[in-house]
């Protein structure tokens, strides 16, 4: 295994994990940023109160990206084991 090889595979698997991350933290961030604005113009400064939607707004991420999520880190891995016997040598 080279390093140009290792390399490759951490490029593309922390690519992965960026790409897989992002509908969840977007729509944890479009959440808070509607609650923040919320609470700015009612001046409700409660803090725990932007907890709950953010994590229900996650959940329902997960549950309409998760598919194509499973299908992409699957994907991902059947290349890695694929590969396997041309990187060991």
């Amino acid at each position: 295994m080279t390093q140009e090889m290792v390399i490759s595979i951490a490029r593309d698997a922390l690519s992965l994990a960026l790409i897989l991350a992002a509908p969840a933290l977007g729509l944890g961030l479009l959440v808070g940023l509607a609650i923040s604005v919320l609470q700015a113009t009612t001046q409700i400064q409660e803090q725990t109160l932007t907890f709950v939607p953010k994590i229900i707004a996650v959940f329902v991420a997960l549950l309409i990206f998760g598919s194509w999520m499973l299908n992409l880190l699957t994907d991902f891995a059947v290349n890695i084991f694929g590969n396997l016997a041309n990187m060991v040598r």
